[in-house]
């Protein structure tokens, strides 16, 4: 079986299909993830077949004014960057196909899409193969549950109001859907009903829809139709020698294991003062009275001089660094939340947009880490109390080590794999 894996959006919306990747290539299949050209390294660096698609709006949401004004802003400040993206998508949309019709993707048996790439369905229609939705936050399945997870809303709506919030997903379809549309269009495809839609086939069916999360962290709602699982994270462990990856300064202060470390990273996002959300990271560790790993990203975190109690550094392989830490303190982007649940560790999370906050609040209902700290509101003081309470809490320690038991005895990857054979024979 060929599988081609489509992907947009930041680190953690592709290495869980890289995971994935790699499961479909021990089973004997073919796989080809098609990303943004920036994570060519991180897909061929773990032996899978890569095609490269334009960064499209990532280019935007490099911008840390823009991360500003997006999450200051809510909902409109979303619509008017949408409109701003649409040739932006026009070029993923493109190349999406090349890859698809005459790249290395071409002659695909299935395809997987994380929607908000916006071409999974349409090409798995003009191919006439099947087409899965593959989502590591659960942004499309509505349910009375829990309210959508892609914008900061009450944490206690009534179950009836939690279920329509889901129509938030329906402002990519507002914005985007002429753009989708004249290229739809350029591939012979007709404008039928539901088109938009990646929770329906084309012959109006409903799609497959796979869940990269623990049932541990989120339980599969009980209203989610047949066709929407909850398989597991797909974790992509590192290299054997990944330990080379860790500076000696920052190995050397976890070899000593006297006094606690504390990670701290707001990965891919690109606050709005990244040189004074720095010094105020560095003064809350102090205030703990801990030291820190500052793992700089794309630009939340200025990169300092490391000093004899904090260390500032690049990328570092969480499955190695994140189990020797004492507490982690992050974004709340999905694929780090995974990492630190999976270590076992109380976190701290600082949300600035889309799904963060529903992580974090997650994450406090799981009794794992305090109540989240808006980016906004962020000061020394309050963050250095929230890191003192991750330390300091018995019960708080007690529940993340039970979790990350949990969540590393499953088999994610595999549960997902499984189920892609599955549609495949059934189709």
């Amino acid at each position: 079986m060929k599988v081609l894996i489509l992907t947009l959006g930041t680190r953690g919306d592709v290495q869980p299909f890289v995971a994935l990747a790699r499961e479909l290539r021990n089973r004997g299949h073919h796989a080809v993830l098609a990303a943004p050209a920036r994570f060519a390294d991180l897909v061929t660096g773990h032996g899978v077949a890569f095609a490269r698609v334009d960064d499209g709006p990532l280019r935007v949401l490099d911008s840390s004014s823009t991360v500003t004004e997006v999450a200051a802003g809510g909902v409109g400040a979303k619509f008017a960057l949408m409109r701003r993206m649409r040739a932006m998508v026009t070029a993923v949309l493109d190349d999406c196909w090349q890859v698809a019709s005459t790249g290395v993707g071409a002659g695909a048996d299935l395809i997987v899409h994380n929607g908000q790439i916006m071409a999974g369905q349409h090409i798995a229609e003009k191919l006439g193969v099947p087409a899965v939705l593959a989502l590591p936050t659960p942004v499309y399945v509505p349910t009375r549950q829990f309210p959508w997870p892609g914008q900061q809303l009450p944490n206690r709506l009534p179950a009836w109001l939690n279920r329509s919030t889901y129509a938030g997903m329906k402002a990519v379809t507002v914005v985007f859907g002429r753009t989708v549309d004249q290229w739809r269009a350029g591939l012979g495809l007709p404008r039928r009903r539901g088109r938009h839609d990646p929770l329906r086939r084309a012959d109006g069916q409903p799609a497959p829809v796979l869940h990269a999360v623990s049932p541990a962290v989120l339980p599969r709602p009980a209203d989610w139709p047949p066709t929407a699982g909850v398989t597991g994270y797909w974790f992509m462990d590192t290299s054997a020698d990944a330990t080379t990856a860790v500076p000696d300064p920052v190995a050397a202060a976890l070899d000593r294991g006297d006094e606690p470390v504390v990670f701290v990273s707001f990965g891919s996002m690109a606050g709005p003062a990244p040189v004074a959300t720095t010094q105020e990271v560095v003064q809350a560790l102090r205030l703990a009275g801990v030291r820190g790993v500052l793992a700089t990203g794309w630009g939340g975190l200025q990169e300092i001089p490391s000093a004899a109690d904090v260390f500032a550094t690049g990328d570092l392989p969480h499955d190695v660094v994140f189990p020797r830490m004492a507490a982690i303190v992050h974004h709340g982007g999905a694929g780090t939340t995974a990492a630190a649940i999976r270590a076992g560790r109380p976190q701290v999370i600082c949300p600035f947009v889309a799904d963060q906050p529903f992580w974090g609040r997650r994450m406090q209902h799981l009794g794992v880490a305090p109540e989240p700290i808006d980016q906004q509101k962020l000061t020394a003081s309050g963050l250095a109390a929230a890191i003192r309470r991750a330390l300091d809490d018995p019960a708080m320690i007690a529940a993340a080590h039970r979790l990350g038991e949990q969540v590393r005895a499953e088999q994610g990857v595999a549960v997902a794999v499984d189920l892609l054979e599955q549609f495949a024979e059934e189709r």
